[in-house]
This record gives C-alpha cells, sequence and structure tokens, in this order.
C-alpha cells in the first residue's frame, strides 16, 4: 500500500506557487506497539501556515524544506496497537499532509460520529470556531446595542464570529471580498451591512457609512487599509482582537500604513493580539458552547470542500485568492465506520 506525501519544496517569496510543493511516494508503514495507523480523511488549509512557510521565529515553528507539510486533519484509526484508540475510531489531530500517518496517540483527540459532521472538528467545532469564541468573547466582550466590526468575515472564523457577535445582541458589520459573499453575510448568516472591499470606491467612507455610530469591536483577520479606516471610527473603550493579517503575509516588504496608536489613546481602546493555543485549557469550554448553538440551529457553518489529495497545494493557494467561503478544506476519504 502506497502513502503519497507532500514536502515544502522551496521557501516562496510573496506569493507562494505549485512550485512549492512535491509530491513523495513511499510505502505505507504499520502501527507497531503502543501505535496506531491513521487515513487522512480531511485536511484543513489555513492561512496561518503561509507564516511557516518562512525561515525565522514565530509562534509556531516553521515548515522544514524537504519535510512534510502538518496541520490539521481528521483521520480515522484503520490499524491500532493502542487500547485508547480501537479501529474505527474518528480522530483529530495536528498531522502530517501523508495519506497515512503513523502516531502513538500523543495530541490526538477522538470524536464523536453522532454530534455533527466530522469536518466541522476542523471548523466550527475545531481552531476557527474556538478562535472566533475565545476572541470575540474573551477579548472583544461585545454588548447589546454594540456595533461588531469583522475583517475576513465570509472565512471559516469570520463567519462564527458574526453569528456570536448577534447571538449577544450586536450589531455586525463585515467585509469580504465578492458580492456573492455580501449576499451570503447578509442574507445568510444575518449580518446588519457586509461591504465588498474589492469594489468599494472608498473602503474607510463604506465602513464609515455602514457605522454610523462607531465601531465597539472590531475582530481583524486581515490588517491592511480595512483596519486603517476602522481606527478611526474606534468608541471610547473600544476592544480591538488582533487574530490575523493575510493582506500582508505575502509581503515581500514591510507594509508601512498609518499608525494605530494614536487612535488607541484617544479612546482608550484595547488592542489584544491572541493565538487560539492561549486558550488551549479552556477548548471543551469552547467545544461545548459552540456545539450547543449549533445543535439549537443558532449557529451555521459553511465549508469549500474540494475532494482529492492532490488538491491540497491548490486549495492553500486558493486562500490567498479569496476562492473560499468559510472553511476550505480538503476531502481525501471517506469514514468508513468500521468497528
Amino acid at each position: 500500500m502506497n502513502n503519497t506525501s507532500i514536502v515544502l519544496a522551496s521557501r516562496p517569496k510573496g506569493m507562494p506557487t505549485a512550485e512549492q510543493f512535491r509530491f513523495v511516494t513511499a510505502e505505507a508503514p504499520t502501527a507497531q506497539a503502543g501505535q496506531v495507523l491513521l487515513k487522512t480523511l480531511y485536511v484543513s488549509v489555513d492561512p496561518y501556515m503561509r507564516g511557516r512557510m518562512n525561515e525565522g521565529k514565530s509562534y509556531v515553528p516553521p515548515f522544514a524544506v524537504g519535510e512534510a507539510l502538518n496541520g490539521g486533519v481528521v483521520a480515522e484509526v484503520v490499524e491500532s496497537q493502542h487500547e485508547q484508540y480501537p479501529v474505527g475510531t474518528a480522530v483529530v489531530g495536528h498531522l502530517e499532509w501523508r495519506e497515512y500517518n503513523v502516531s502513538d496517540g500523543r495530541g490526538l483527540q477522538a470524536i464523536p460520529t453522532d454530534a455533527a459532521p466530522l469536518s466541522y472538528f476542523l471548523g466550527l467545532l475545531g481552531m476557527p470556531g474556538l478562535t472566533a469564541y475565545f476572541g470575540l468573547l474573551d477579548i472583544c466582550r461585545p454588548q447589546p446595542g454594540e456595533t461588531v466590526v469583522v475583517s475576513g468575515a465570509a472565512g471559516a472564523v469570520g463567519t462564527v464570529v458574526g453569528q456570536l457577535a448577534k447571538l449577544h445582541g450586536a450589531r455586525v458589520v463585515g467585509t469580504a471580498g465578492s458580492d456573492e459573499k455580501v449576499v451570503y453575510l447578509k442574507e445568510q448568516l444575518g449580518f446588519d451591512e457586509a461591504i465588498n472591499y474589492k469594489t468599494a470606491p472608498d473602503i474607510k467612507r463604506a465602513i464609515a457609512a455602514a457605522c454610523p455610530s462607531g465601531v465597539d469591536c472590531y475582530f481583524d483577520n486581515v490588517g491592511g487599509p480595512i483596519s486603517d479606516a476602522v481606527y478611526g471610527l474606534l468608541n471610547k473603550h473600544a476592544r480591538i482582537a488582533l487574530c490575523g493579517q493575510i493582506s500582508s503575509y505575502n509581503a515581500t516588504e514591510t507594509p508601512v500604513g498609518p499608525r494605530p496608536e494614536v487612535k488607541l489613546l484617544q479612546s482608550s481602546a484595547l488592542m489584544k493580539g491572541f493565538i487560539v493555543s492561549d486558550y488551549a485549557a479552556r477548548n471543551p469550554e469552547g467545544i461545548q458552547a459552540l456545539l450547543t448553538w449549533y445543535k439549537e440551529g443558532k449557529l451555521q457553518f459553511e465549508e469549500t470542500v474540494v475532494d482529492g489529495f492532490e488538491q491540497i497545494p491548490n486549495a492553500f493557494l486558493g486562500l490567498f485568492r479569496g476562492e473560499n467561503t468559510g472553511k476550505q478544506l480538503v476531502r481525501v476519504a471517506e469514514y468508513s465506520g468500521q468497528r
């Protein structure tokens, strides 16, 4: 049985291309004592992975050239010599981009197969959902009637942020990169306003018009000119959750823009950067809350799913072309459900 992996062939300069990825095929491993053999079902591709393609210090180590890339994966145990994970168990974990992985169980989490679609444990009930939950509720703390702005609102994190803000009584404004996404945010998810930043003649005026009472909370996934526009609208004691800066991930030079410090000082605002792993000890709380709201019909979750292990690099590159609505996933295999 063959096992194909995707390795980092070289470090990109600017926007990555297909040349940065190399497929390597070898014989599939077998589970030894205390191990499980995992068949990959779903692979998550996420914007933060772009930073790991660079060399240098960050909050996670960089990918190594010539070695398999890794990230969130839902998998099925197909061989087991580990009493905690019998054959047929569905798991989620941080695994390499391979069709099959061997694990000693560390870092794996068994997931129920009947609570929600298995793919949701890479989305609504995984890293993106938890990022939205903790960033919005722990940092932004929206109050009824306040205005919440979400950049990258049609992405995996942003869609959940907006819905959670609405659940807490806030008025929600989102930015997205297509008219279709704007319609989705307003008509399907209940955003009060949504702006296509690619076609707005003046993004600063567009955001100001959408926020006549100013901005109380800003959940920032994007940075750049959108954030510059929001800073001028901050109300007294506004809160900013700094989650991502996708607008600059492929920059070859450090972007220079308006510095936010004066605006933060004038409004006595809080800006806090965070990584979802900061809240790892509280993950069960977040997953339970998100699952409850989902089962109650209060949270929707959109996925963009492409099929085929060979499609992983293109799905990843598509993130930076704005091709996904909600969570971008690659479906590699179907869950067999055999135990």
